[in-house]
């Protein structure tokens, strides 16, 4: 089904609706879902623009979204993932680290995956068996080898605070056998990062589908390997730990810190 998609028809679907996250108003008008978890009148835009233009594309396929409830969606069937802001506190910052996160999912497997950056114009793409690609270009993971030279990404997991002490005990580790490490607060950007070799590696714990849908493929098919905590690999429609990396450094990483909690 994914071949009857024109990936470059929907990768200018996503840059039109990427204008919206321009909107400074917009980004003030704050709903608090959770704590630390927000929703501004962005996201909803967003989410409005592609409820709106992909079922007139691609009735048959399914929508799951993270403003909306996806109770309803049969995870077996063809499935859009989208997240619609994804970096909502960093929107609200005004930091310019956030992405449109959209990816296709069919038989239990991603097929295409798009992640935008409107603020600095980047767009990173796959497509199964294609490769992967940023503004056109194919990109390829990292080829370091040693984990004292690597720079690895993490994420906080900020509306599970409970997890802080595991988490913390964590990164702590990864920064005194790694060269440094990031935290953006964007999954996507992250994954999509790891994908390019601007990172070697990125851990996050208790991600949502439309954090990683879309990323997971592009590390996939940029030469890398996507796991859980448990070395498992992710299904595309449910909640996961995350573990993403170019191959060597995530054996270092596996050699020098325990993952299992």
């Amino acid at each position: 089904m994914h071949t009857d998609i024109d990936i470059h028809a929907l990768m200018e679907l996503v840059r039109q609706a990427g204008k919206l996250l321009y909107d400074r108003e917009g980004s003030t008008h704050i709903r608090k879902k959770g704590r630390a978890d927000y929703v501004t009148q962005v996201d909803m835009a967003v989410q409005g623009f592609f409820g709106e233009e992909l079922p007139k594309r691609w009735p048959h396929i399914q929508f799951m979204s993270e403003e909306q409830s996806n109770a309803h969606l049969d995870p077996n069937a063809p499935m859009w993932i989208l997240d619609p802001v994804d970096g909502t506190c960093n929107l609200i910052h005004d930091l310019g680290m956030s992405a449109i996160s959209l990816a296709l999912v069919e038989g239990g497997q991603v097929m295409l995956g798009i992640v935008y950056n409107p603020f600095n114009g980047e767009m990173f793409h796959a497509v199964r068996g294609q490769g992967a690609f940023r503004n056109g270009e194919p990109i390829h993971v990292s080829d370091q080898q040693e984990l004292a030279d690597s720079l690895i990404a993490i994420g906080t997991s900020p509306y599970q605070k409970q997890l802080a002490e595991t988490n913390f005990a964590l990164f702590r580790r990864l920064f005194e056998v790694g060269a440094d490490i990031r935290r953006m607060g964007t999954a996507s950007l992250d994954l999509a990062y790891v994908a390019c070799g601007r990172m070697d590696a990125y851990l996050e714990r208790g991600l949502k589908p439309w954090d990683f849908a879309a990323g997971i493929l592009l590390v996939e098919e940029a030469g890398g390997q996507v796991r859980d905590y448990q070395g498992n690999p992710l299904i595309p429609t449910q909640p996961s730990d995350m573990f993403a990396h170019n191959g060597p450094i995530g054996t270092r990483i596996a050699e020098a810190v325990s993952l299992e909690f």
